[in-house]
């Protein structure tokens, strides 16, 4: 009798628990708050660097036309030569860790942005219009779906461009797609200055499942390239090349604090 009264009383606390989660999964569908909010830190100086631009495959997922709210979007086949002038917002906490629309994990503190059209990914340089700052983002996700809204961008774009405060702003959209002349952030090198480049060891494992998760969550956060290469019976992790000694340091000195205290630079 009394061990028919623990498992009704077991039943009962996995009902009033299924119906609490079911219920916040109704509220606020996959995500845990129901509106954004600002993160809790500044982002740092490496945070604030804009995303690198370089020749990518488009992404397997994402770049079909789509329907959101009865509405049909189209996905351009290219990006080439595309300029848009309009109202660009910013996307936080409530989304920060989960699934963009090209199946990456979104990083409020990364450079990057969503936009409806472009194709997946693109890099975008933004200029706020109103004081002339700008910044260059990798397109990774889908939205805003506002219709006075051209580009949602991420915390740290944002906070670049110095819009937290209203919130939104005024912008000048410009997709970088010639990865053969100097950009911003792309600068030729010569043959000699390219051998020069260097690459940080982020650790080295036998689980070549543990070694791919963890490359790819580090390439999320910094928008650096970042691969596992499998020598002797070993799966290393290394970021790079990074041809900039000072962002070189400052990725090394981000991953020893954030969980990776024997990572250390090598030469390719």
């Amino acid at each position: 009798m009394q061990l028919m009264k623990k498992q009704i009383f077991s039943i009962k606390i996995t009902i009033i628990l299924a119906l609490l989660f079911s219920g916040c999964s109704a509220q606020y569908g996959r995500y845990q708050q129901k509106h954004d909010s600002h993160p809790t830190r500044k982002p740092t100086t490496i945070e604030l660097q804009d995303a690198t631009p370089r020749a990518e495959p488009l992404s397997k997922g994402g770049n079909r036309n789509y329907q959101v709210r009865g509405k049909h979007y189209q996905v351009l086949n290219s990006a080439k030569n595309f300029t848009e002038q309009g109202i660009a917002s910013w996307y936080g906490k409530k989304f920060h860790g989960h699934l963009t629309s090209n199946g990456e994990i979104y990083n409020m503190y990364g450079m990057s942005a969503a936009h409806k059209n472009l194709p997946l990914p693109t890099y975008v340089k933004v200029t706020n219009n109103s004081n002339n700052k700008s910044v260059i983002v990798r397109v990774n996700d889908r939205g805003p779906f506002h219709s006075d809204r051209i580009i949602d961008l991420s915390y740290s774009a944002a906070y670049k461009l110095d819009m937290l405060k209203t919130g939104t702003a005024n912008v000048t959209l410009e997709a970088i797609t010639d990865f053969n002349v100097n950009t911003p952030n792309i600068v030729q090198k010569t043959p000699a200055e390219q051998t020069q480049a260097k690459y940080v060891q982020v650790f080295a494992t036998q689980n070549m499942q543990l070694a791919t998760k963890t490359a790819n969550a580090i390439a999320s956060l910094f928008q650096l390239p970042v691969k596992s290469i499998n020598k002797d019976n070993l799966f290393k992790v290394h970021v790079g090349p990074i041809d900039n000694t000072s962002t070189l340091n400052n990725v090394l000195l981000q991953l020893q604090n954030n969980g990776y205290p024997n990572a250390f630079k090598i030469a390719p």
